[in-house]
């Protein structure tokens, strides 16, 4: 309750610090550098797909080549696709 006591006997001081913070918030969003898709100098990504229960066969006809035929299609300058299927376990290696 008193800070409201303390906002009534001194707006100014409250519309100010208002002003002040509003100013300071959009100095600082413009000032923040922002990257959506940041640099990654990793050469491997590896992919784990977890399906117990599944046969390698399996494995490798639902899942593994639909996601190489995936990445073919959505991802530019692959140089290598590597899979190996398992058990239910397929590591897509790109």
């Amino acid at each position: 309750m008193w800070i409201v006591l303390l906002a009534l006997r001194r707006p100014f001081t409250f519309v100010v610090a208002t002003l002040l913070a509003a100013i300071l918030g959009i100095v600082m969003i413009a000032r923040m550098p922002t990257d959506i898709f940041p640099e990654i100098n990793i050469p491997i990504v590896s992919v784990i797909f977890n399906y117990p229960g599944r046969s390698a066969d399996d494995m490798e006809k639902r899942v593994s080549s639909q996601f190489e035929r995936f990445l073919t299609t959505t991802v530019d300058d692959i140089e290598h696709i590597e899979s190996q299927s398992l058990n239910g376990i397929a590591v897509v290696k790109v």
